[in-house]
């Protein structure tokens, strides 16, 4: 156990499949030709000012003079004259600037748990945790990198384990998939502290994705989040949990066991199930509610639904909001 939440599985060994691929080529495996097509058509824009150096698609915290219109102000000795707003002065005989709001490239970050729990898989779902995290990772990869927006990942379990830094260049998805693809379970679950230094390692404000099973304490990770937030990052959740987590299916005496300590638990499941979806239900929500209210999407999923079509219900509902 870990946290306020029960950590458990039962005691199988999570099928590896994809997340043992090696190499760019086996990676490729995340990116399946007709997801990549129903994919290709959606934008993932930022809903909060980003930073960026290269003219792009997304809103730019600087002032220029580019593209679209954002106010006016007076005029100041040195200013070009050809940024002078002069049917305001004919109109006014005021002498105000035309300031403009430029359009800039996303940096997005793409954050992964490789705790030992995102390894599980019960026989309901088709891939483990982990597995769907990297697939949709893969698939966030190409979408940004298709629109020309820079993307990089961070790989952590207790620590920082691995970091490919941000690059907008379309070679730089082999790379990505190359790492993505030699990922494998490993660590226990410590998300605050990992969150909090992953803060301070990027500096410059853009897009923060985390796929993870949360399977921590909530004050810890909500602050490790908070963190990025207060750094005016945007940040996003994809909540990623197995059916057999969720639903408890179990009716036979069953022995769980911690796959990150190793701890063993027999237990009459019938006897625990429906304090346990209690429990579940008030941990969910408890991420919820306060992820709304520090303005961070927070996406719940479940293994069982495949991932492209968890993916495309979320950005349309993003595009809708936008």
């Amino acid at each position: 156990m870990t946290g306020s939440f029960p950590r458990a599985s039962s005691g199988a060994q999570p099928d590896r499949g994809l997340a043992g691929a090696r190499g760019a080529g086996g990676a490729r495996q995340f990116l399946d030709p007709a997801v990549v097509a129903r994919l290709a058509h959606l934008d993932v824009r930022a809903r909060l000012v980003v930073e960026g150096f290269i003219a792009g698609m997304h809103r730019s915290p600087f002032h220029g003079f580019s593209i679209e219109f954002a106010e006016h102000r007076p005029y100041m000795p040195g200013d070009p004259l050809k940024n002078l707003d002069w049917k305001v002065w004919a109109r006014s005989d005021r002498y105000l600037v035309k300031q403009y709001t430029e359009e800039t490239n996303l940096r997005c970050h793409l954050l992964l748990d490789l705790s030992g729990s995102m390894g599980f898989r019960s026989e309901r779902a088709s891939m483990s945790k982990l597995e769907y995290a990297q697939s949709l990772a893969a698939a966030l990869a190409y979408l940004m990198l298709h629109q020309q927006d820079a993307v990089g990942t961070l790989l952590f379990a207790d620590r920082p384990l691995a970091y490919v830094p941000a690059r907008a260049v379309r070679s730089h998805l082999d790379v990505l998939l190359k790492t993505l693809g030699t990922l494998v379970p490993q660590g226990r679950t410590r998300l605050g502290p990992a969150l909090h230094e992953l803060a301070e390692r990027i500096k410059r404000r853009g897009l923060i994705i985390l796929c993870s099973d949360l399977m921590d304490l909530p004050a810890e990770v909500l602050s490790g989040l908070q963190h990025f937030r207060h750094r005016h990052h945007e940040v996003i959740v994809f909540h990623i949990l197995d059916p057999d987590e969720t639903d408890f299916p179990y009716t036979d005496t069953a022995t769980f066991v911690d796959m990150e300590s190793g701890e063993r638990l027999t237990t009459e499941p019938w006897e625990i199930a429906r304090r346990y979806r209690e429990r579940l239900a008030a941990w969910s929500e408890q991420y919820q509610r306060n992820c709304r209210e520090r303005r961070i999407d927070y996406v719940r999923l479940d293994t069982r639904t495949p991932f492209d079509r968890a993916l495309l219900a979320y950005l349309e509902k993003r595009a809708r909001l936008l």
